[in-house]
């Protein structure tokens, strides 16, 4: 490998889905894996295994469908967490088994309740268990940058002495500054004799909002593996972005001096799937893939931009895969053009799909007189969510103003029956999510509950984004139409069917 290449370790099916409400199913997990390999991701961390029977299945059809990049799974210091591990990645073409354990004193005191040389001999077995599975061996002091440094080095040589060839320096707490943990990571190549045998990685959390900075310093410290998500989702408040670290270093290449293998053209529609199934919205100002990174509000920017668009540009969005054109189909468009028109944006779909995308095309061609490539994303959103249905949104009708609100509702389930109830509530859209929760029956609770304008003008498609909680745990759903009692109905009912596809054990979920 040449010294300046950055190998991409994205985590955003392990780390990642630990974002509350993130919930993926199997199929969800391998279609977002498959676009990581579109993408050009070096490794990816598929699960982490023990966790659950769903989990583990999930890294396994990963492992045997995706056959490029190395396929990681991770694994807790424990003999049976490091043996799922294996048995979930064996049939990769490029395994790798990542062990951690936590080294900071505030964790080996209070979670663990060992000392430190107990955590050591723990982790030079743990390591040496992998080996015994593998060549390709990651290890990671969790809680590094809260751990005494001498006993970091100690701990990195002596794994390092029993095979591992990946040492991950983790932020896992997002406490760090750049200077500081620069000078962790020259202290890493300083101290430890036997380094040079493996290749050092970072892993950085964003609870001060430094987790980029932070993996750009170390690269330029050295550290030659950056683990990433895709639009920064995981734990708290998320990990470093991978399309910022990426983006940074292509757009700042005179500084930096470094490559990567992604196609950074794959990079916008990445964001998109991983938002759409995963239900976590992109903030509009986020950085590289928001609705606002490529839009000027202010007349003297605006006036740049038209006469040369690196006056306020730094990166061309074409470059992301951005085109932000509009769809030039109209409701007398054929499917064929229609088809033809996605594929230009990266979605391939199948025959199934394509009829069910096509026709809520021609309903919001019947309402608007131009539909945007940001329009269609959004219907596709709820076109490609068919298959996590247990029920589907047949219709909805509503009324309010100066009369008690009150909605009546339609759904079909999965075996074609059809069902219909009519509530009243506190406003139109609370009445229909009283109409549907008198249908499904299953007990939950609304947390969280925000609609947004995908386009500009009064013919708008508002998308819909809520959180229901059920049993502690956290359901994300989406829905998208021009009217948003709809879009909320749709987003609703969404959330419902990730809840009941839990309940069936449809998918597990990492801790």
């Amino acid at each position: 490998m040449s010294d300046n290449k950055i190998i991409i370790f994205d985590t955003t099916l392990r780390d990642g889905e630990q974002s509350p409400g993130a919930t993926l199913t199997m199929k969800e997990k391998l279609e977002i894996a498959q676009q990581l390999d579109k993408l050009g991701v070096d490794v990816i961390e598929a699960g982490f295994p023990a966790t659950s029977p769903g989990d583990f299945e999930a890294v396994h059809l990963i492992a045997e469908k995706v056959r490029r990049p190395i396929i990681c799974a991770l694994a807790h210091a424990n003999p049976e967490a490091v043996d799922a591990a294996w048995n979930a990645i064996k049939g990769a073409a490029h395994p790798r088994l990542h062990v951690f354990l936590s080294s900071s004193d505030i964790h080996i005191a209070h979670q663990l309740r060992k000392d430190r040389d107990e955590i050591l001999n723990l982790a030079v077995a743990m390591v040496a268990r992998a080996k015994g599975y593998t060549e390709d061996v990651e290890f990671s002091p969790m809680d590094t940058t809260r751990s005494d440094a001498a006993y970091i080095y100690q701990i990195l040589k002596s794994v390092i002495d029993v095979g591992a060839t990946t040492v991950n320096i983790a932020d896992t707490v997002g406490y760090t500054t750049p200077q500081e943990f620069g000078e962790l990571i020259e202290g890493v190549f300083k101290k430890v004799p036997n380094i040079g045998r493996a290749l050092v990685s970072v892993h950085c959390h964003n609870d001060l909002g430094l987790a980029v900075a932070n993996s750009l310093e170390s690269l330029r410290r050295g550290v030659r593996q950056v683990e990433c998500t895709i639009n920064g989702i995981g734990e708290r408040a998320g990990n470093a972005s991978l399309e910022e670290i990426v983006m940074a270093l292509q757009t700042r290449r005179d500084f930096f001096a470094f490559t990567t293998n992604i196609d950074t053209t794959q990079i916008y529609k990445t964001s998109r799937l991983v938002s759409r199934l995963t239900g976590m919205p992109v903030q509009p100002n986020k950085a590289i893939v928001g609705a606002n990174a490529f839009r000027h509000e202010s007349g003297i920017h605006q006036d740049g931009v038209l006469k040369e668009r690196s006056t306020y540009e730094i990166m061309d969005p074409r470059s992301i895969g951005l085109t932000g054109s509009t769809l030039s189909l109209g409701k007398l468009s054929g499917r064929h053009a229609f088809r033809n028109h996605l594929q230009e944006l990266g979605y391939y779909l199948n025959d199934e799909e394509l009829a069910t995308a096509f026709k809520a095309f021609k309903e919001l061609a019947d309402k608007k007189k131009e539909v945007t490539d940001r329009d269609l994303e959004a219907l596709l959103g709820d076109a490609l969510r068919n298959g996590i249905e247990t029920f589907h949104l047949e219709r909805v009708h509503y009324s309010g103003g100066h009369t008690m609100p009150t909605a009546s509702v339609k759904l079909v389930d999965a075996q074609g029956k059809t069902w219909e109830d009519a509530a009243l509530g506190d406003g139109p859209v609370d009445a229909a999510y009283q109409a549907i929760n008198r249908i499904v029956g299953t007990p939950n609770e609304l947390v969280e509950f925000n609609i947004n304008s995908v386009t500009e003008g009064k013919e708008a498609v508002g998308e819909a984004m809520i959180r229901i909680e059920s049993e502690g745990q956290v359901y994300t759903g989406r829905g998208a139409d021009t009217d948003i009692v709809v879009a909320s109905a749709k987003a609703y009912v969404n959330a419902l069917n990730r809840l009941l596809g839990a309940q069936k054990g449809k998918g597990g979920q990492s801790p």
